[in-house]
């Protein structure tokens, strides 16, 4: 898809509910900030902070993002080492024990890496964005 490219949603994907709330200049702008440093429009921002809150779904940075990707992409790489040691044991050749444990500590691995980052997220849900530590 082209940069000029408009995507126009489907009616299950277009926002049809509105949610009003009462703020104040210096709440407004805060919450302008607060989005523009996200790097999200003020109502994706607001939306993510309201699915967060009801504990549908984190807000994520770029940074988490970021992370989250090249967790997603180690754990291709391994599924992929583990598809031809299970089509080897399964045509009936044998797999040196070595080939086990290194495709088990990778998935021991990043089963630590994925654990950690959710660690992360959980504790820092909203204390970011609202400067506490």
């Amino acid at each position: 898809m082209s940069e000029d490219t408009i995507e126009v949603p489907t009616p299950e994907q277009r926002k049809g509910r509105l949610i009003n709330v009462r703020v104040s200049d210096a709440e407004h702008s805060a919450i302008e900030e607060a989005a523009k440093s996200a790097g999200m429009s003020v109502s994706a921002f607001f939306r993510s902070l309201l699915l967060e809150g009801a504990g549908v779904r984190p807000i994520l940075t770029a940074e988490d993002r970021l992370i989250m990707a090249a967790l997603l992409e180690d754990m291709r790489m391994i599924g992929i080492n583990l598809n031809q040691v299970a089509r080897s044991l399964n045509a009936g050749k044998g797999v040196h024990p070595s080939e086990l444990d290194i495709n088990l500590g990778n998935v021991q691995r990043i089963q630590a890496a994925v654990m950690s980052e959710l660690r992360t997220l959980s504790r820092r849900a909203g204390h970011e964005r609202r400067g506490e530590v």
